[in-house]
């Protein structure tokens, strides 16, 4: 019951919208930095965007200002919020919690595939 679960993956037009879950379980949620990241066909597995434990926020060049995360500590779940989807975002967005103090933990969900499609 240590794990993290992402959903809300599907197939959304160009500039359309879509927004992921991931719920975590058996971790003290609000000591860990929250991260989303992806994997398309053929290439490397990119972080996308984090969150720390403090609020702060970064992103990948290639989706500022159309992606955002954020995180509910009572939920115990991380958000990301994709708006104006491009053909280049298809790929499995995987959700990861690291841990750094008093020892390392690095936690990985099974992945939601996001579709962009006309």
């Amino acid at each position: 019951q240590v794990q993290l679960v992402e959903s809300g993956g599907g197939l959304v037009q160009p500039g359309g919208s879509l927004r992921l879950s991931c719920a975590a379980s058996g971790i003290v949620f609000r000591l860990y930095t929250m991260n989303w990241y992806r994997q398309a066909p053929g290439k490397q597995r990119e972080l996308v965007a984090a969150i720390t434990t403090g609020g702060s926020t970064n992103y990948v060049d290639s989706v500022k200002g159309r992606f955002t995360i954020s995180r509910d500590n009572a939920e115990m779940t991380v958000y990301l919020q994709m708006n104006s989807l491009k053909f280049e975002d298809t790929a499995v967005y995987y959700c990861n919690a690291v841990l750094d103090r008093p020892v390392r933990h690095d936690l990985w969900g099974q992945g939601t595939q996001v579709t962009v499609s006309a």
